[in-house]
């Protein structure tokens, strides 16, 4: 071992005292983890221990509470049902003793029934019995009236006979002249009553009318302005005329140039009178002429750019007058260009009377007709307003003023309604709605209004020659007279050549003749009157 020992060295020894220490060391750290663990694991077993007790003695008591909960809702839930079914038994007997409150009286009306129905019984048993003994009685009473029948007919047959040995005619003759007697008769009664119905209706339409129509104009009063193909423009001093006249006729000219408008200066003092059909043009010229007045400075250089100027607040005062129309009547979902034409109505008169004014007076008048009526107001309105807008540019195209307003109205896609009734407000097509009609009815109202329109005193005089010539070409007629401004004709005829009867006849021919030949505004009345007269002289 020492040999070993020596072998091994002092180094050696030492590093196996090292290494024993470390064995050494190593045990008692292993030793100390242990017990150290030990000691841990049973505090930890002793805790759970507690714990588990501690969560044992909570169960217990959680337990007894709910035990003791149970036992008081059981007791509670016995008390419930027991109410519950107290309840339901007295309800169910008081159920049971209204149902037989009920069933009682069933049986008592079934009772009542059966005794009502016992005395019908009876009764239609005593009717059965009756109308048995009616049925033997007719029976009988008809045998009796069979033998009478074969009796009358045999004497109608001799006395037919006998008849017409003394009249001396046949049965079928006698029929025929009997019928023609009667057909002359009634074709008279015919005439009367169709007279007699005819007045009647018109009496009844007459005053439904008056009323409707009267509602309307009370509803609607609209302003005329009596305007021309002419214009006149007051003159501060008749120097004035000089200074528009020009050197040479400069101004003049040039104010005509650019307006296309004729000015006419005459002897008239201290007036200048424009002249033009197209009423756009003669109020561009009347407020250019008025400017250049107010202004003093008159030239060339100076009308144009004032025309110019005119021109563009025309077109705005035409903008504005079709959207106040619009607004006004209520007019919605125009085409901008109608909206434009019917701007520039505010310019154009007919017999004196503005046309946009007549327009929404017509419109206004045949919407409160359609109200009146049932009918469609918005349609009467549209159509009302539209009725004259081929007047905006009749001037400038050629045709009536009802064909250009009709394609005006094709063109900007308007309704077909709309288009007939712009078409029938002169009679021209044949209404095919009722608010045409309304609007053929409101354009005469307007247009015959006292103080709307006027004319001419040549065109007076032709329009009651044309009256009377219509009514003289009649036969049978002995002389017409044209009365009350034309608005009524009296055609009296010859006795001898007409009866009553054909006058009813010829009061209509006469009137579909002047509807045909003649232009008027308004209705005619036609007057045919026949008088008898017998004269004789006592010698």
């Amino acid at each position: 071992m020492l040999s070993a020992l020596s072998a091994i060295g002092i180094e050696g020894i030492g590093y196996l005292f090292l290494a024993l220490v470390a064995v050494i060391f190593t045990g008692l750290g292993l030793l100390i983890f242990y017990l150290v663990n030990k000691k841990r694991t049973e505090r930890k077993m002793r805790e759970d221990s507690e714990e588990a007790k501690n969560i044992v003695e909570l169960a217990r008591e959680d337990a007894k509470r709910v035990i003791e909960e149970a036992g008081t809702r059981k007791k509670e839930l016995i008390v419930e049902g027991k109410e519950e079914a107290q309840r339901l038994r007295q309800e169910a007997e008081r159920e049971a003793r209204d149902r037989r409150v009920e069933i009682k009286k069933d049986e008592q009306r079934l009772i009542s029934k059966e005794d009502v129905l016992d005395k019908k019984e009876q009764v239609l048993n005593k009717r059965n019995e009756q109308l048995e003994q009616t049925q033997k009685h007719l029976a009988e009473r008809e045998k009796e009236l069979e033998k009478k029948s074969e009796e009358v007919g045999h004497a109608h047959d001799k006395m037919l006979a006998e008849l017409e040995k003394v009249a001396g005619m046949t049965k079928e003759e006698a029929k025929s002249e009997l019928i023609a007697g009667y057909e002359q008769e009634a074709k008279k009664d015919a005439v009367k009553m169709v007279r007699d119905i005819e007045n009647e209706a018109k009496n009844e339409g007459q005053k439904k009318a008056r009323e409707i129509i009267s509602l309307a104009i009370q509803k609607c009063a609209a302003d005329h302005a009596s305007e021309g193909t002419v214009s006149v423009v007051p003159l501060p001093s008749d120097d004035m005329k000089g200074r528009i006249i020009g050197r040479e006729g400069r101004n003049i000219r040039a104010l005509e140039a650019a307006t296309g408008i004729d000015l006419i200066i005459d002897d008239t003092p201290e007036v200048v009178i424009l002249s033009g059909f197209d009423p756009i043009r003669r109020e561009v010229a009347r407020i250019t002429l008025e400017k250049l007045i107010v202004d003093g400075r008159i030239h060339p250089a100076r009308i144009e750019e004032t025309v110019e100027k005119v021109k563009r607040d025309v077109e705005n005062q035409i903008k504005e007058a079709g959207d106040a129309a619009v607004f006004d009547t209520g007019v919605y979902g125009l085409h901008p260009e109608l909206v434009k034409l019917l701007g520039r109505l505010k310019f154009r008169t007919s017999y004196g009377q503005n046309i946009l004014k007549h327009s929404l007076e017509v419109a206004f008048l045949a919407a409160t007709m359609a109200g009146e009526l049932g009918a469609d107001v918005a349609l009467a309105k549209r159509a009302g307003l539209l009725h004259d807008i081929g007047k905006a540019v009749d001037f400038e195209l050629e045709g009536t003023h009802i064909q250009i307003g009709a394609d005006l109205a094709k063109k900007y896609r308007e309704s077909k309604e709309v288009v007939n009734a712009i078409m029938a407000h002169h009679g021209d097509v044949e209404p095919l709605t009722v608010e045409a009609v309304l609007v053929q009815a409101a354009d005469a109202i307007s247009g015959a209004r006292p103080g709307a329109r006027r004319e001419s005193l040549e065109n007076y005089v032709k329009r009651l020659e044309k009256l009377e010539e219509i009514a003289d070409s009649f036969p049978g007629v002995e002389k017409s007279f044209a009365i009350q401004a034309g608005r009524e004709v009296r055609v009296m005829v010859k006795p001898e050549v007409v009866d009553d009867t054909a006058t009813v006849f010829l009061a209509k021919e006469v009137a579909k003749k002047i509807e045909a030949e003649m232009e008027y505004p308004g209705q005619i009345k036609v007057n045919v009157i026949r008088e008898m007269r017998s004269v004789e002289y006592a010698k």
